[in-house]
This record gives structure tokens, C-alpha cells and sequence, in this order.
């Protein structure tokens, strides 16, 4: 039996819905549904019923999913072991939003870690599912999400469920980069109509399905390229003129190494907060302590800068 379909069928229990499972899973809704096909077929019953709420595990899928979950609580307790018995490395996993302070506090941390003595660094940069999958259930020891401020019902329904704590870093709003060569580089405050007939650079895996359900919706102006990590949006923006992209504020010597410029633009629906998250059971170490430390160092720096 492929275990990773043990994987599917427990999150489609937890969030009782298909449909929603595929986009927590970043799978495609009929992929999903073949994989629970083929699970039930394997096991001659079938795990879920479809209701007027969504679907609902069957009477044999409720046993089903009740050694599937044990099922992967071992293979997790099995792979701790390896993590274990490899000498003295230490391990470190972090998963983070794409801000640029975050990771020039990553950066700062890792500058006075001790490596010589063996370290093995894990740094992943993604959404606000990925991030809580990652620590819910990959053994990241941190995470970071990032949210629009008008959606914080859901996700600390959502911190809840998932048994994570969690401690705010910051409140902020977003800012308009572009390059220094840009034509609105020279307006100190931008509005809405300015950007039109300008190109917008997003990320493309940000869009998350509570999205949906908030009423919160970015305003989109324009032409749209979708980028998938921070390299690209940062060749884009220094060498094609007439693109933006919305961000968290950028620290200086960032900004000053792209040729770039960040400014304010009045929107609806600006606010954001970046939450750092970690399991209940979790006790903080030494490592914790220091990353929280060159964090807030860093979102001080850029906190303070003039647009």
C-alpha cells in the first residue's frame, strides 16, 4: 500500500472536504480523487461518504483512518531515529514567508552558529499551508506565516486545530518596489491609478483557499508574471523597468544591490502580520532564542526606514 495515500486520506478527514484537501495537499482535485479511488479498491470498502456538509469517513473508514493515523505517527517515530543516530550533527528547520528581513535574520543567525561543530540547516521558503504542514508534520522546529490582518480568524482557527502556538512578529503594511529606472520611481507616494498599464510580479503559490471565504481580495492592476522564488523577482524587477511587485519593506543594502526603490501606496486591505508558529508541545532552545533575537534585530531595522 503506498503510504502516501494513508497521507491523503487523513487530511481529506481533517478539513472534510476534497476539494479542499487537493489545494492544502497542492495537488490537483481529480489526481486526489483518482488516489482515493484507488485506495478504496485496494481495501474492497469504501473510507468516505459524500453529505450536504461535505464528505464524512464511512463506518469502516472510520477504523480505516484510525490506523492509518498510527500508521504514520510510526513511520514519523521510525525517521526520528535515523535524525538520532547520525553522530552529533545538529538540525535546524525553519519555513518562512519570501521577506526579505526574515531572511537577512536567517542570514544573521546562521553568521554565529557554531559549524564546525556540525550543523545540518534546512530553510524553506513557502506558503501558509506549506508552512504549517512543515511543522505540523515535517519536525520543523519554527515557522513563520504571513496573512492579511482581515483574515486572522481563520488561520488562528486554523493555529488551533492544528495544536500550533503562535507569537506575532509584526503588524505591517505592504510597499510598492520597483527599479530606481522606473517612471513612478520619482513619485513619493503612488496610487492605485498609477499603476495601471504597469506589471505586476507575484508569488504564485500565495493564493490560499481561505481566500474565498475572507472577501479579501488584491486588487489587480495590469499585466501579471508569477514568480516561484525570490532570485527571480529581484532579476525582474532591476532589469524590466515597467514591473512592481508588492512586499514586505526591503532592508537597504537589498534595495541599494538591485538598483531598486520602495515606496507607499494607499490601498484597501494593506495590513499584514507576520506570525511566527510551533508546536504546543515544543520547548524552546538555545537556537530558538537566537534566531528570535537576529529576527527582530532585522524587522527593527527595516521598521525604522524612511520610504
Amino acid at each position: 500500500m503506498n503510504t502516501a495515500y494513508l497521507a491523503y486520506a487523513l487530511e481529506i478527514e481533517r478539513v472534510g472536504s476534497i476539494t479542499q484537501a487537493a489545494q492544502n495537499l497542492f495537488m490537483a482535485q481529480p489526481n486526489l480523487s483518482k488516489a482515493l479511488k484507488e485506495l478504496e479498491k485496494e481495501l474492497g470498502y469504501p473510507i468516505f461518504k459524500r453529505t450536504a456538509l461535505g464528505v464524512k469517513a464511512t463506518q469502516e473508514g472510520e477504523e480505516f483512518l484510525f490506523h492509518a493515523k498510527h500508521i504514520m505517527e510510526q513511520l514519523e517515530a521510525m525517521g526520528r531515529i535515523s535524525q538520532r543516530s547520525n553522530g552529533d550533527k545538529a538540525r535546524y528547520k525553519l519555513s518562512i514567508p519570501r521577506g526579505s528581513y526574515i531572511v537577512n535574520g536567517f542570514t544573521s543567525f546562521i553568521s554565529e552558529l557554531a559549524m564546525d561543530k556540525g550543523m545540518e540547516i534546512t530553510i524553506n521558503e513557502t506558503n501558509d499551508l506549506g508552512t504549517i504542514s512543515n511543522v505540523v508534520d515535517h519536525n520543523y522546529n519554527l515557522g513563520i506565516i504571513r496573512y492579511q490582518s482581515g483574515n486572522e480568524d481563520y488561520f488562528l482557527s486554523l493555529l488551533k486545530n492544528n495544536h500550533l502556538c503562535y507569537e506575532t512578529i509584526w503588524e505591517f503594511e505592504y510597499v510598492l518596489v520597483m527599479s530606481k529606472q522606473h517612471p513612478l520611481a520619482k513619485k513619493q507616494e503612488i496610487t492605485m491609478e498609477d499603476l495601471k498599464g504597469y506589471t505586476k510580479i507575484t508569488h504564485g503559490d500565495m493564493a490560499l483557499p481561505h481566500e474565498k471565504y475572507s472577501g479579501i481580495k488584491t486588487a489587480q492592476t495590469g499585466n501579471v508574471i508569477y514568480v516561484y522564488e525570490r532570485g527571480s523577482q529581484f532579476d525582474l524587477l532591476a532589469n524590466v523597468p515597467s514591473t512592481y511587485m508588492w512586499v514586505s519593506p526591503i532592508p537597504q543594502q537589498l534595495l541599494d544591490k538591485n538598483q531598486l526603490i520602495q515606496r507607499s501606496c494607499k490601498t484597501e486591505n494593506n495590513l499584514y502580520k507576520d506570525v511566527m508558529i510551533y508546536r504546543e508541545d515544543y520547548q524552546f532552545g538555545e537556537y530558538d532564542r537566537l534566531f528570535q533575537k537576529k529576527l527582530y534585530e532585522a524587522k527593527a531595522d527595516v521598521s525604522t526606514m524612511k520610504l
